[in-house]
């Protein structure tokens, strides 16, 4: 039995709402360890013998990259959560690398425990670098864009 996104959200508002800082969980063969010991930190891993489906978590998912220029201000996830980069599929996403950018203006989507929340840039600028993939869950404090001002 593998875990569909539904059970994945409910894993994650389980450890948002009750402060845990790691959660492990086996679902048929699959064993999943959840971690938020650091804001930017989380690890999934499965067993062997489990059969992969949707984005697993990459190691380094929850790394910080390399240093940004000065001139350069780092979007981070206010929460836990999956990152959309347009409203729905099939439409234009909100930004594009190179594309300017308004504060106040909506840069992408993160979905927790069913509910949309919008982030919004808090610079005047141009996106420099977008740091992850639509669809790929995020973790809190992650860098989500980078904007160079």
């Amino acid at each position: 039995m593998t875990p569909e996104k539904k059970d994945l959200d409910k894993l994650v508002d389980l450890m948002q709402r009750e402060g845990l800082d790691r959660l492990r969980v086996r679902f048929g063969d699959t064993d999943i360890d959840l971690r938020m010991t650091l804001p930017s930190t989380a690890i999934a891993s499965e067993s062997p013998s489990s059969v992969r489906s949707g984005n697993p978590l990459a190691p380094d998912a929850g790394r910080a990259s390399a240093l940004a220029p000065p001139n350069v201000k780092k979007v981070l996830a206010p929460l836990v959560g999956v990152f959309y980069r347009a409203p729905a599929p099939g439409i234009a996403p909100f930004v594009e690398t190179g594309g300017a950018v308004a504060e106040g203006q909506v840069l992408c989507i993160l979905e927790a425990m069913k509910l949309m929340n919008e982030i919004v840039s808090e610079y005047d600028g141009t996106i420099a670098k977008i740091c992850v993939n639509d669809g790929d869950l995020v973790t809190l404090n992650q860098e989500l864009m980078w904007i160079e001002t």
